[in-house]
């Protein structure tokens, strides 16, 4: 079986095993592997509007993963959008920024992570990953010590 993404056939053979693991709440370093543009339809605390649905690759002392998540392009999320881009180093606190989505990919940062619980339909406890907040550069994660800024508050 080829090692590139492509999509599958209903009679192609399967043999990868599921690779999801929940890591550990605390602090990691990550690298943007990816990034898509896309369109989220709207909510209760938020209406329609653009997203950018980035991967990002995490690495510390929980171990290492991958997981996505979805910036909101909207004015309500404008400060998890200046603290993303102030992380990875494209942006400096209090300054304007025109979003460079072309120079995301391969940037790299620190965040804090944490771990979503919710209940699914079938009634059954279930956990993901979720971004907290992300670090200033130069604020190593391992340090625990958020800066005093948009960027050192919590996300959500």
């Amino acid at each position: 079986m080829s090692d590139f993404e492509r999509e599958l056939g209903w009679e192609d053979e399967i043999q990868k095993d599921s690779e999801f693991e929940v890591l550990p709440k605390g602090d990691y370093d990550f690298e943007v592997i990816d990034f898509k543009r896309g369109r989220y339809d709207g909510g209760p605390n938020l209406p329609a509007c653009n997203k950018a649905i980035i991967s990002l690759k995490l690495t510390g002392k929980g171990g290492a993963a991958t997981i996505t998540q979805n910036l909101f392009l909207h004015s309500k999320t404008e400060g998890i959008l200046c603290a993303f881009f102030e992380a990875i180093g494209q942006r400096k606190h209090g300054e304007s920024l025109k979003m460079n989505w072309g120079n995301v990919v391969g940037s790299k940062g620190s965040l804090k992570l944490g771990i979503n619980k919710w209940t699914n339909k079938d009634d059954e406890e279930m956990e993901s990953n979720e971004v907290k907040k992300y670090y200033l550069p130069g604020n190593i994660a391992k340090s625990n010590n958020p800066v005093n800024s948009p960027v050192g508050e919590e996300l959500f």
